[in-house]
């Protein structure tokens, strides 16, 4: 909707003619009153602050420059009057440079741009019974004291008429719009007032004049300091409160006042933290029996037969191990993973399958869950029918729309920015660079690869003679080790650097695009920058989980990367300790690098900005002011916050069969994030000009769709990386005749039948190491799990029967786990509904109120204008049959 208004627009540059008069804002004095939230009058609320740099006093500008800006500035602030805000001026008490434009919505223009957004506002108080639920008097222990925060009181809500405004529950003009949806609507004219032309093409927004340079900032304020109730007796001080009783780290084990947050934040904000809150509850669950499948593997870990094989002197003392490099790496003794092995034993074990199972199923009961509570949200909050009545065009779409064609549903002409040619050449051009990008990280993670293959020499020809003399320091840090850590930090800190360009890069191609409305530039911004991070995040872990070690061949034929680098071997356990170790690594690594990002860097620039103002004055410095010196949400708001935690739900469930515990981890980390996000916005920003949000976005699809993958890898993981199916056919099928020697099922013997013999004499030049066995020893074990004919047989180093039977098992296991896994969400996505029926009961309820309550009104109306008629033709009918006067 583009919205014709009387409006000054400067032609060409800004230039204004001389005749032309622009009006003008108050000026107005502080009155030294901190916490006043109004002008001076004391009666007009500040609804928005803009704040721009005196243009005389600017010296980093050519005065041509400043003169132009200041006309725009100028005209822009006339047409806002025209548009019938209120606008006071008062200069900085700190800083003469600055000014401070104070705007104020009054009662008419909020009415008829509610109506114009389709604004929901109260009709009259719902008088529908709750019932209680029948844990309340449990989750009661944990709620914030209804004392202090009072429970808002609910309404029967229509889009707002004007023509119908007696039907609304209007007590107080002043309170019947809240201050959120006051700050929403001057926003709203805020983002389409124009303030020049060039080159017949109009320009008009907030935006584009903060982008500029005019103007320093926008920003609606708060209504007091956190630290103190406001000194106004009549302001009810919701920051101090949402610090307090929200945001406040005393308070990390209550429920968050999803309504009290969503009043003052308005219901995006409200709607993430809803999600955020409903995630970590979620997680206890999933926790616990991470928790109790870990305690299962460390306490049966001294019951790990093959480990116990590995450590045994006289067993894996006697199992002599091929170099893992070609040359320069020697051979060396099995016992030396001994202590690797044990730890393999507590996340290798039977507990890990049963978790992957109950995860593949957490997730559906969680994502099903959700979908439940956000169907309660957008009834509760009014956001039921927000996306087809209430969402309107983005500025910035509407500013190129300059082709016009005919409506198929309302045959008139409308006004769109491209035509479908042109819309098919952007989204060829964004998926293009999208795509280049991924083939990007994609190039940086083969990067990484060479450097393990490379690097994995060096160590193994120089570890072992820097650590020779300390036995402790050898036992742990071996070379696969060492290449491990090191390469999961290189990769690490690649992911980080490719990160911060690739954000600018989408956020280019995003505007390029130019989706329609906010919710379309979102959705498409998070599918870009989400499929970016899935690589960049996951690569890493999938190419450890799936590719490292599978193809290697055997010492007398190894594989070659490039035709130089020879392929990386995982350890005798397999790669499954090595894949727990680059998710802690990462997963780590980047919870610090964001608190560090979020929390961190706005506290020492509020800081320092503290200081510096402080050593300039100590006047008393006015609501407005302390304000602006806040840090600036930025144009994404909470889209980081989002990322952040998709990224953390698919470490959770995407590998969640290499490290149990993942979800206790992130439930601390959650317990922790709600708050510090909570106190991040509470102290250390200007408050968010409050939006709407029927849902969470793209992200819901996004994770559906990690949930789905997360059943495949998990049960890839469980078959290819770890050890336990090969450990299931031998302890069924070649432990006992007539494969294996032992009269019955045992676990004794796995170790010698896994790893395949190959003779010392077979090696080629090219991989013969420098420093042969001392001793007597003619042949030597693979590194890694494999089956194979022995030196001397007819089919020498192929593949046995012992291997066939393996990979049938594996592939098996992967199929049958799977279409389990998948039929029993499906069978839970289909018993659990959406919207739940009291839900839906609610909704009809309420409409069919809020019908008949608009009905009745209307023919009160009705029959009072008809009454009024009634009576005047009674009137007029009694008066001509009045005898004549005498």
């Amino acid at each position: 909707l583009v919205l014709e208004l009387n409006q000054v627009i400067i032609p060409t540059y800004g230039t204004v003619p001389d005749q032309q008069t622009l009006h003008t804002p108050e000026w107005a004095d502080f009155d030294d009153k901190p916490d006043s939230l109004f002008f001076s009058d004391g009666q007009r609320r500040i609804d928005f602050v803009l704040v721009y740099e005196d243009e005389s006093k600017k010296m980093t500008h050519k005065r041509s420059d400043r003169k132009k800006q200041k006309r725009k500035r100028q005209v822009y602030e006339s047409n806002l009057i025209n548009n019938g805000l209120h606008l006071e001026t008062t200069r900085s008490v700190l800083d003469e440079k600055l000014i401070f434009v104070k705007v104020h919505a009054p009662w008419e223009v909020l009415c008829t741009y509610a109506e114009t957004m389709h604004i929901k506002l109260p009709l009259q108080p719902n008088d529908l019974k709750t019932r209680e639920s029948a844990f309340n008097w449990f989750s009661r222990r944990f709620r914030v004291d209804e004392n202090v925060i009072k429970p808002e009181q609910e309404f029967f809500t229509a889009p707002f008429q004007k023509e119908h405004i007696s039907n609304f529950y209007i007590q107080d003009k002043d309170t019947f719009f809240n201050p959120a949806t006051r700050s929403r609507i001057v926003h709203f004219i805020l983002s389409r007032v124009k303030y020049a032309t060039k080159n017949n093409v109009k320009k008009f927004g907030i935006n584009k004049l903060l982008d500029t340079g005019i103007y320093k900032a926008a920003f609606p304020l708060h209504d007091s300091s956190f630290r103190h109730p406001s000194a106004d007796p009549n302001c009810p001080s919701e920051r101090y409160l949402l610090y307090r009783e929200w945001a406040h780290p005393k308070n990390i084990f209550k429920l968050q006042p999803l309504d009290f947050i969503r009043k003052y934040y308005g219901e995006k904000i409200g709607i993430y933290f809803a999600w955020l809150g409903f995630y970590t509850n979620m997680l206890i669950v999933a926790a616990f029996v991470g928790v109790v499948c870990f305690l299962y593997g460390y306490l049966t870990r001294n019951h790990c037969t093959w480990s116990q094989e590995v450590c045994d002197p006289n067993i894996g003392g006697n199992i002599i191990m091929c170099p893992q490099c070609d040359k320069v790496c020697t051979f060396w003794n099995l016992t030396i993973t001994c202590e690797s092995s044990k730890e393999l034993c507590i996340f290798d074990s039977f507990g890990t399958l049963v978790f992957a199972v109950f995860m593949g199923i957490w997730v559906t009961l969680f994502l099903e869950f959700w979908k439940q509570r956000q169907a309660e949200l957008e009834y509760e909050w009014d956001t039921v029918e927000y996306l087809e009545q209430e969402e309107q065009v983005r500025p910035e779409y509407e500013a190129q729309c300059t082709h016009v064609v005919v409506n198929e549903i309302t045959q008139e002409e409308e006004h769109i920015p491209y035509t479908a040619c042109g819309k098919c050449m952007r989204m060829t051009f964004c998926t293009s660079v999208v795509f280049f990008w991924i083939l990007l990280i994609i190039a940086s993670v083969i990067g990484v690869i060479v450097y393990r293959l490379s690097v994995f020499l060096v160590f193994s020809g120089t570890l072992s003679q820097h650590i020779s003399r300390t036995e402790v320091i050898r036992k742990y840090l071996t070379p696969q080790t060492a290449t491990s850590v090191t390469a999961s930090l290189i990769s690490f800190v690649v992911i980080m650097v490719l990160n911060i360009i690739y954000e600018k890069v989408a956020i280019l191609i995003t505007d390029f695009e130019l989706p329609r409305t906010q919710t379309d530039y979102e959705n498409s911004l998070t599918t870009k920058i989400f499929l970016f991070q899935f690589v960049n995040y996951y690569s890493s872990c999938f190419y450890i989980a799936f590719f490292k070690g599978k193809f290697v061949g055997h010492p007398g034929n190894p594989v070659y990367w490039l035709g130089k680098y020879r392929n990386e071997e995982c350890d005798p356990g397999g790669c499954l300790l090595e894949l727990t170790t680059q998710l802690a690594i990462i997963v780590g690594g980047k919870a610090i690098w964001n608190n560090i990002q979020e929390v961190l860097l706005p506290w020492v620039k509020n800081l320092i900005g503290r200081y510096c103002a402080a050593a300039r004055s100590e006047k008393v410095v006015p609501r407005w002011e302390q304000d602006y010196h806040l840090q600036p949400i930025g144009k994404l708001g909470l889209f980081y916050e989002y990322l952040e935690m998709v990224i953390q739900f698919g470490f959770v469930t995407l590998f969640v069969a290499s490290f149990p515990l993942g979800p206790l981890l992130a439930l601390f980390n959650n317990m922790l994030e709600i708050r510090l996000d909570a106190w991040k916005l509470t102290t250390q920003f200007r408050r968010m000009v409050p939006q709407k949000a029927q849902d969470i976005g793209a992200w819901q699809p996004i994770m559906q769709g990690i949930a789905i993958l997360a059943v495949v890898t998990n049960a890839m993981i469980i078959a290819f990386t770890s050890d336990m199916i090969p450990r299931l056919v031998y302890y069924w099928s070649f432990s006992v005749p007539p494969y294996g020697i032992h009269s019955t099922h045992t676990m004794k013997g796995y170790i010698n039948s896994s790893l395949s013999v190959f003779n010392i004499s077979d090696f080629k030049n090219t991989s013969k190491p420098f420093s042969p066995w001392l001793g007597n020893q003619t042949t030597c074990r693979q590194v890694y799990r494999d089956f194979r004919y022995p030196p001397g047989h007819q089919h020498q180093y192929e593949h046995n029967i012992h291997y066939w039977h393996v990979m049938a098992a594996k592939l098996a296991f992967v199929i049958v786990m799977e279409h389990v896994i998948y039929l029993v969400k499906f069978i839970i996505s289909y018993a659990i509904p959406d919207v739940s029926q009291k839900t839906k009961n609610k909704v009809k309820r309420e409409k069919y109120l809020t019908q008949k309550l608009l009905h009745e009104n209307d023919l009160k109306v009705v029959k009072k204008n008809l009454g009024e008629i009634a009576d005047k033709i009674i009137k007029g009918v009694d008066s001509s049959f009045c005898p004549k006067a005498e």
